[in-house]
């Protein structure tokens, strides 16, 4: 069983529905983190993307 929850990218708030957010009509998203693996082989990717959006 997948994740259930949703976030709107747009207002914040949080609906179970897939489509779009029913208050604003926003894009929604899966708000959990992707899960933690010792063996991360994209973590320098991932650490670079972070540092660039951060001097931003």
């Amino acid at each position: 069983m997948g994740w259930l929850l949703r976030k709107c990218e747009k207002c914040g708030k949080y609906t179970l529905k897939t489509n779009g957010c029913p208050y604003c009509a926003g894009n929604v998203r899966i708000p959990h983190p992707a899960k933690f693996s010792p063996d991360d082989k994209y973590l320098k990717y991932r650490m670079a993307m972070k540092k660039e959006t951060a001097t931003e």
